[in-house]
């Protein structure tokens, strides 16, 4: 037979080439079953010892195309449209298979998927009683983007989300003054648990709606019901997690005043509630609206969304729960004998009646079933974590009041840039496959810092200019900061280089646990859009708050002692 390339096109549903394709490689074999024909499939051989048998047809000894290699795997791609269907071969021979429509094909022709077109195409079995495929998934072209476009995206985003931080941070510095947290105060110890459960919640819906964009399943037939069953899912979470980060801010109150307060557990409760459910709707709304609009402008929400939401989640969530628990705290009143203390109880329980309602609505909708009743994990060690940040931050505002500006600003950054790392990773993975597999080329779970920053890949440019945004981006909120005349400390030289400092060490260590722990979680066949997040931005709340604190420590050490400036 000639040497050339053979192909044969057959009806969609046909069966006529037979059941299996057998493919012999240096004296291996193996076999790949069909479970549906597709609408036309090229059989391409090059020198082997072995050949390829297709029913009736024997096809063997064919020309090599140009292959691509990748880690000593070569590959060869048949490009249907923007979909590229891939079958990778050993370098001593075998087959190549590309499985699709063709230019001349009809359009009508439905895509069917095999073995060999996933993870492209969810696989799909009439013998399993699924019925028959009739519609077309959709798959995103993917294009590499350069540091300058990352940068072009991520910068204006961050410095917006920064500015909320910086806001964030004002208001703490503000009402650390009041009553209530001076009398209550536990109230210090909720604060990064609630701002944390604002990225453990909009963060990651905000991650789970980009990365439906980017893989083409947000089409206006299904976007609605995915975000009505996204909103419930994060309503039910944030009743739920906000009343265990309550009872975890009284009980770690206890350990550095030695006793517990009936009345300060019921005030925190209400507060939490009231706030997780409140900032749980506002900030879900406004993260639907950034995700749809920056699908309709063509910009990456990878690069957006997750910014946005920490933004105006750090500055909302603070603001709502210092109003809330304050006004509460005057509603239920200060003097023992006079208390209503009926009050706190009723909205307790009004709360925790809307769960079930939650609950039902998420467990009815495809698109959260699944994270309804596996998502819990990730958001409650989150909220341990981030209760730990809140016991160093009660301690140190304590010793030093100008540690509560700066707090929310350090770790909202760090937050914001981890996350942005954490989607993008997360979005590549699904393009590429489905969870519990590392695509080809990601040998394991990376742990050498130096790959993860000086490497050549995409996620190595942006994890270099997410770290190079630290120093511009916080000088920048510095600089803000200084002119308001905000804080309990000057913000001289020496401020300076220590807070730059935390900031670089914390932000480095973020993005770099963000590679192996996405990858990890990916590798265990769970979804890092849902579980990567809480834990990232759990860690850098803890991480950022220790080391600021340590960093006024060193400072005080040194003389800069001038903590009533602001007073």
């Amino acid at each position: 037979m000639p040497t050339g390339k053979s192909s044969t096109a057959v009806k969609p549903g046909s069966r006529q080439l037979g059941t299996a394709l057998r493919h012999r490689t240096q004296g291996k074999t193996a076999t790949e079953d069909f479970e549906t024909m597709v609408p036309r499939i090229e059989l391409e051989t090059f020198p082997s010892s072995g050949d390829v048998e297709t029913g009736s047809n024997h096809v063997s000894g064919v020309q090599r195309n140009k292959e691509d290699k990748v880690d000593g795997t070569e590959q060869t791609r048949q490009w249907n449209g923007d979909v590229a269907h891939r079958v990778d071969t050993d370098q001593g021979g075998g087959v190549r298979v590309a499985i699709g429509n063709s230019a001349n094909d009809d359009d009508d022709d439905a895509e069917i998927e095999t073995s060999f077109t996933e993870p492209l195409l969810r696989r799909h079995s009439e013998e399993e009683g699924e019925g028959p495929r009739n519609q077309e998934v959709g798959v995103v072209q993917h294009k590499e983007e350069s540091s300058f476009s990352i940068t072009l995206q991520v910068f204006l985003p961050f410095i917006i989300a920064g500015f909320g931080t910086v806001g964030a941070g004002l208001v703490l510095d503000l009402v650390q003054h009041w009553p209530v947290y001076t009398v209550v105060t536990e109230v210090f110890i909720l604060v990064p648990a609630l701002l944390g459960l604002k990225g453990n919640l909009e963060m990651t819906l905000a991650s789970r709606l980009s990365t439906a964009v980017n893989l083409g399943k947000m089409d206006k037939k299904d976007q609605w019901r995915m975000i009505g069953g996204n909103m419930a899912l994060t309503q039910c979470q944030a009743l739920v997690v906000g009343f265990l980060a309550s009872i975890a801010a009284a009980i770690m109150g206890y350990i550095p005043d030695g006793e517990i307060n009936i009345y300060h557990i019921l005030l925190l409760c209400a507060s939490s509630m009231v706030t997780a459910s409140l900032a749980s709707g506002i900030l879900g709304s406004i993260m639907v609206a950034v995700v749809l609009l920056s699908k309709k402008c063509h910009i990456n929400p990878d690069n957006v969304a997750t910014p946005i939401a920490a933004s105006l989640g750090d500055l909302t969530t603070l603001a709502l729960l210092s109003w809330i628990t304050s006004l509460l705290y005057r509603a239920i009143g200060e003097d023992e004998s006079a208390r209503r203390l009926w009050l706190a109880p009723s909205i307790i329980a009004f709360f925790l009646l809307l769960v079930p309602l939650w609950v039902w609505l998420a467990h009815r909708n495809k698109y959260t079933h699944d994270v309804l009743y596996h998502g819990w994990s990730p958001v409650i060690i989150a909220m341990m974590i981030s209760s730990c940040g809140g016991l160093v931050l009660d301690v140190a505002i304590r010793q030093n009041a100008g540690v509560a500006v700066f707090s929310p600003v350090i770790n909202g950054v760090g937050g914001n840039l981890v996350a942005v790392q954490a989607s993008r990773i997360s979005t590549q993975l699904h393009r590429l496959g489905q969870p519990g597999v590392l695509p080809e080329g990601r040998l394991g779970v990376c742990l050498n810092p130096f790959k993860v920053f000086f490497g050549s890949d995409e996620h190595s440019r942006s994890s270099r200019v997410l770290f190079l945004m630290v120093i511009p981006g916080q000088l920048i909120f510095l600089f803000f900061i200084s002119m308001v005349k905000a804080g309990h400390t000057s913000i001289t030289v020496r401020v300076t280089i220590m807070y730059l400092t935390v900031a670089l060490i914390q932000v480095g260590f973020l993005l770099f646990t963000a590679n192996w722990l996405v990858h990890l979680l990916w590798k265990m066949s769970k979804d890092p859009d849902n579980f990567s997040i809480p834990y990232l931005t759990a860690i850098g709340d803890l991480l950022g708050t220790a080391l600021l604190a340590l960093g006024f420590y060193i400072t005080w050490l040194l003389g800069d002692r001038d903590s009533d400036v602001g007073d």
